[in-house]
């Protein structure tokens, strides 16, 4: 197995840099790939599910909801850990290139602005009713569903644990 060095000079993107930061893989011809979520208990669930999505591409984009977002998705308990801390977990893993915290509960105006060749989501979601969908195909993108660990959920384990 071959390692591979991140040359990413600013991970951590914002939506100001996001296009500039992407023009370049842009014309080198590179696929893109993404993929969001809230990461709040980083798992092997949530390596192995990464590891794939880059298979797929050139370079791995992770859109991390923001505290706001996740606290109107689930609950003013969550999350456990702050968008920045989850990020920066993110970026650790070789398998992810970029990461940028969006703050609306789906990642549709994100995707109008990445334009990944691949977004990407666990197999426990439907092509069909993602909201994501049809921003993809409108540009000429693909949405592939990959394979979900079973048992393994930041909401799991954090039910498990009793972490408030």
């Amino acid at each position: 197995m071959r390692l591979r060095v991140k040359q990413s000079p600013m991970p951590l993107l914002t939506l100001d840099n996001l296009e500039a930061t992407l023009f370049p893989h842009r014309e080198k011809g590179e696929r893109i790939v993404s993929t969001n979520g809230v990461f709040d208990l980083l798992h092997v669930g949530h390596v192995r599910y990464l590891q794939e999505a880059r298979k797929l591409g050139d370079l791995l984009i992770v859109g991390v909801n923001s505290d706001a977002s996740v606290r109107r998705l689930k609950g003013e308990t969550r999350p456990i850990n702050p968008a920045e801390e989850r990020a920066e977990l993110l970026l650790a893993l070789r398998c992810v290139d970029y990461c940028v915290i969006f703050e609306e509960e789906t990642p549709v105006s994100l995707l109008e602005k990445i334009r990944p060749t691949f977004h990407t989501k666990g197999g426990d979601y439907n092509i069909e009713t993602m909201p994501e969908t049809s921003v993809v195909r409108h540009y000429g993108g693909d949405i592939r569903l990959l394979p979900f660990v079973e048992g393994r959920s930041s909401s799991r384990l954090i039910e498990r644990f009793g972490v408030q």
